[in-house]
């Protein structure tokens, strides 16, 4: 069989499962990323089953790019900006004293380790998944506050993680000790760099399709975006997933105004099913990894890498914790006395579910296997195998054992569906639905009198959606679909969705209530525009 030949049929069986995992997840109400992982690792103890080495070129280059823009377009600005404080403690802090941690525990706890390879270590298992953690949270009824933060640490934390991967392997490859200034400068221009190249493509990409309206178009030109936005970034050195995200963040605030509704339905569909692909496969490669890493790790017994991998991952996980107490009060103290932000202290429950969602993912294991194999002088880079059976360890550990143990956690704590009813959601449909209500009144006065049984007709309609969401009942969002009702219909439509996006702009609503409300009236619009067409 042509080398070609085998691609396809790897792509095509590790597909297969991604399905029957997927179904799998579903009914047994788990993430899917727990059950893909737990079984890829399942699947490696099959006979006949052939090694499949995950390429880090793979998950840097082709999956992290796309994964993170999906990311950053279902985060809700206004959130990710209120959270700032607490995000980058955890991002850029809690990475830090990861990396610090491992490095002095390491060369006390294994064999052979110095500073330098707990430094390396701790550097490629600082970043936490983006999304594991997040999605657990969302389903048992976390508090949105903890999840917001969750998600935007996941965010940014890959760059300030490679950041140190890059310093950790100068120091142990060429024995080169980066310098403070130095340091700060690259870590300055990685940031800024990143986030302004984002945010330019993102101005560019944002006149492109105000002019465009065809959904096959904006689907690929939505695809091409994040490779585009990750290779420029990396060609001028600056951060590739600072700068992915900072594209997803402004263009998915942008998207309000420029998708018609149609598009939006059709590229919300194509994201969710490639989002869903792109996680599955690497979830999936993540359990396929465990036989090709043991078979590169030569002088241990079994016994001595099971305790080895069991004591790493708890040190892990203690210093998570012991981070996040003191930073959850730093963070605290910055938000109310510097930005005056009116903010109570979280809970020493809220804070211990905070640290126990340090969960990594596929970041970690690329980072570990893109390690050099030699170091300058030619020798054999120490102990890279280990390295990367550890990552695997923790990897297994905090995304199994901590995914799901999480939900029961949740409950015991009485943190599940703390949330209560989101009372920023009804209070927008309530002003979405008098605007309209306000608009249909103004035109009846300037239309001709014949029409006045249609404004009766559709004022009565948003009067009874007014009245059942005052009552506390469900609002559906429904517009009516009677032909004699479009062209009116569709105009008030129009004042709904302005509405909506005025109250995203002026903070009293965040990204993920507008897509809400912006998705039933897309809908209803596509409905409207299906009978214009019959």
């Amino acid at each position: 069989m042509s080398e070609i030949g085998e691609i396809e049929l790897i792509f095509l069986f590790l597909l297969f499962f991604v399905i029957a995992f997927g179904l799998l997840a579903k009914k047994l109400g788990m993430p899917y990323s727990i059950v893909m992982v737990i079984g890829g690792l399942l699947l490696s103890f099959l006979p006949g089953i052939p090694n499949f080495t995950l390429n880090p070129d793979l998950v840097f280059l082709v999956v992290l790019p796309p994964l993170l823009y999906a990311a950053a377009w279902t985060t809700s600005w206004r959130d990710f900006r209120y959270n700032l404080v607490s995000i980058f403690l955890l991002a850029f802090g809690l990475v830090a004293f990861t990396v610090l941690g491992v490095a002095l525990a390491a060369s006390r706890v294994f064999d052979g380790f110095d500073w330098r390879l707990g430094f390396v270590l701790g550097a490629v298992v600082a970043p936490t998944d983006a999304i594991a953690a997040s999605s657990i949270a969302r389903r048992v009824g976390l508090p949105g506050r903890i999840v917001d933060i969750l998600e935007g640490e996941s965010l940014i934390n890959d760059a300030s993680g490679l950041l140190a991967l890059q310093f950790a392997t100068a120091i142990l490859v060429r024995n080169q000790v980066p310098s403070l200034p130095g340091g700060a400068l690259t870590l300055l221009w990685l940031i800024a760099g990143g986030a302004g190249l984002g945010l330019l493509v993102g101005w560019i990409i944002e006149r492109v399709e105000r002019r465009i309206n065809d959904g096959p178009i904006e689907i690929t030109l939505s695809i091409l975006v994040p490779y585009a936005v990750y290779l420029a970034a990396d060609k001028i050195h600056a951060s590739g997933v600072l700068a992915v995200v900072s594209c997803g963040l402004f263009l998915s605030r942008a998207s309000a105004r420029f998708f018609s509704p149609a598009v939006r339905i059709q590229v919300w569909s194509v994201w969710d099913a490639l989002n869903f692909i792109l996680n599955g496969l690497v979830f999936v490669l993540i359990g396929l990894q465990l036989p090709v890493i043991r078979a590169s790790i030569r002088g241990y017994s079994l016994p001595t890498l099971i305790g080895y991998g069991a004591l790493f991952s708890c040190i892990l996980i203690l210093l998570r914790l012991a981070w996040v107490f003191p930073g959850t009060a730093v963070a605290w103290l910055i938000r109310t006395r510097v930005l005056h932000q009116n903010e109570r202290f979280p809970t020493q429950r809220a804070i211990f579910v905070l640290g126990w969602t340090g969960m990594r993912g596929v970041v970690s294991l690329a980072a570990a296997l893109a390690l050099p194999s030699l170091l300058a002088d030619g020798s054999p880079f120490p102990h890279r195998g280990l390295i990367v059976f550890l990552t695997f360890c923790v990897i297994f550990v905090t995304l199994v054992l901590q995914g799901l143990t999480l939900p029961p956690l949740i409950r015991k704590m009485g943190l599940a569906g703390a949330a209560g009813p989101n009372c920023e959601e009804r209070e927008a449909r309530r002003i979405v639905i008098e605007a309209a209500v306000s608009h249909l009144k103004g035109a009846r006065e300037r239309d001709d009198e014949e029409f006045a049984e249609l404004y009766d007709d559709l004022t009565g309609h948003y009067s009874q959606r007014l009245a059942d969401l005052q009552a506390g009942k469900d609002e559906n969002g429904d517009g009516a679909d009677h032909s004699r009702h479009m062209v009116l219909t569709l105009e008030t439509l129009g004042v709904e969705r302005e509405t909506a996006i005025r109250l995203r702009d002026e903070g009293r609503i965040n990204d993920e209530v507008l897509r809400r409300i912006e998705r039933e009236l897309d809908l209803t619009e596509s409905r409207i525009a299906t009978l214009d067409t019959v």
